[in-house]
C-alpha cells in the first residue's frame, strides 16, 4: 500500500472527513493495549517501533543496534513476525535455507548478522531467544503490543517525513496518539536530516539522530548505466542515495512495500534493462526476494545506519 499524498499535508478536506475513523483506530490502539497482559522475561528486551505505518528505517535500526551489543560481547537475538511470510508458529530462521517468501524478506536479510526468531506471537519469540541464551532480544516492531514487557521501547521517525499530518489511520498515518506513544518511549531515533518540524519532545525522551549510509563495496557507481528499482516504503529515497553516489540513472521503478517480484515483473525489468543497456540494482531488502536464478543479475546497494553519537547509545541501555 502506497501512504497517501495528503497523510503528509497540514491541510486536507480527505483528512477531515476521515478524522472520526482515526479517533476511533485511536481508540481501540488505547484499549488493546490497557487490556494487555505483559509478560516479562529475564533477557533485556528493546522494541524498535514507531508510531507511523509503513517504513521509517527500523529494520536498518535493528540491525546497528544488533552491531552494537555483539561489539559488547552479549548474545543478541532479534524477534520479527515475519511481515508476509508464509510461515506461521515460531521458528529461528536459516538464511542458508529459508526463502524470504516462507519467513518475510526483512528477517531472510537480519539473520545475516544474528539470529533471528520469527513468530506469530512476538511473546513466544522472546522466550524462544531467552531458551536459546539470548541475553539481549531486539523486537523489530511491537511498539503498539501489550503481550510482552519492554525494558527499553525505542521510536523510530523519518526526519523528512516525520509524523505527518499528526492524524491516526486512515485521516493520516499514525498507529496511535504521539502524546500516548511518547508516554511510553525512552527514546526517539531520527532517521536523516530533520526537514519536518518536530514539535517539542517530552524532557523524559533521549533523541539520537543518525543517517542512511551506503557502505563503500569498490564500486564505481559513476561509470555505466542504471536501472534502478525498489519495493520498500519510499523508494525515492534508495534512488536519491544512488543518485548522490554518482549513478546515472536511465529509469526508476518504484514498487508497492514487499511487492512480489513476479516473473512478469523481472522479465520487464530485466527487458527494459537490456533495450538501454543499463545493469539493474536494487535494494538489500528487495534482493534477498529476488529468485536465485535472477540474483546474479542485478547489482544491490548495502546501506547501514550511522550514529551522529555513539555515547548516546551507552546512556539510553547503560549496559
Amino acid at each position: 500500500m502506497k501512504a497517501p499524498q495528503f497523510w503528509y499535508e497540514p491541510y486536507s478536506w480527505k483528512a477531515t472527513f476521515l478524522l472520526p475513523f482515526g479517533y476511533l483506530y485511536s481508540l481501540l490502539t488505547l484499549l488493546r493495549r490497557n487490556f494487555g497482559k505483559p509478560e516479562k522475561y529475564s533477557c533485556f528486551t528493546i522494541c524498535i517501533g514507531n508510531l507511523n505505518v509503513g517504513g521509517t528505517g527500523k529494520t536498518p535500526i535493528t540491525i546497528a543496534l544488533a552491531h552494537h551489543f555483539l561489539e559488547k560481547g552479549l548474545k543478541v537475538h532479534i524477534v520479527s513476525r515475519g511481515y508476509k511470510g508464509k510461515f506461521q508458529g515460531t521458528f529461528l530462521v536459516n538464511p542458508r535455507k529459508h526463502k524470504s517468501e516462507e519467513v518475510g524478506d526483512e528477517p531472510l536479510l537480519m539473520s545475516e548478522f544474528t539470529s533471528v526468531w520469527v513468530s506469530n506471537k512476538r511473546r513466544n519469540g522472546i522466550a524462544a531467544a531467552e531458551k536459546a541464551g539470548a541475553q539481549v532480544v531486539l523486537l523489530d516492531d511491537g511498539f503498539q503490543d501489550p503481550s510482552f514487557y519492554k525494558d527499553i521501547s525505542i521510536l523510530v521517525v523519518d526526519g523528512k517525513n516525520g509524523f505527518g499530518n499528526k492524524k491516526c489511520m486512515p485521516a493520516g498515518p499514525l498507529r496511535e496518539n504521539i502524546s500516548q506513544g511518547f508516554e511510553r518511549a525512552d527514546a526517539v531515533i531520527i532517521v536523516g536530516k530533520s526537514l519536518y518540524e518536530f514539535d517539542a519532545f517530552p524532557k523524559h525522551l533521549k533523541i539520537i539522530y543518525s543517517k542512511i549510509k551506503p557502505i563503500e563495496t569498490g564500486m564505481n557507481w559513476k561509470e555505466g548505466q542504471y536501472l534502478a528499482f525498489a519495493g520498500i516504503a519510499d523508494p525515492n529515497k534508495f534512488f536519491a542515495t544512488l543518485r548522490s553516489l554518482g549513478a546515472n540513472l536511465i529509469d526508476c521503478v518504484p514498487l508497492s512495500d514487499h511487492q512480489k517480484l513476479t516473473k512478469s515483473i523481472l522479465k520487464r525489468l530485466e527487458s527494459k534493462a537490456k533495450r538501454a543497456h543499463a545493469q539493474l540494482v536494487t535494494t538489500e531488502k528487495d534482493a534477498v526476494r529476488l529468485p536465485s536464478s535472477f540474483r546474479k543479475k542485478v547489482l544491490s546497494l548495502p546501506i547501514r545506519i550511522e550514529f551522529d553519537d555513539e555515547n548516546e547509545l551507552e546512556k539510553l541501555f547503560n549496559v
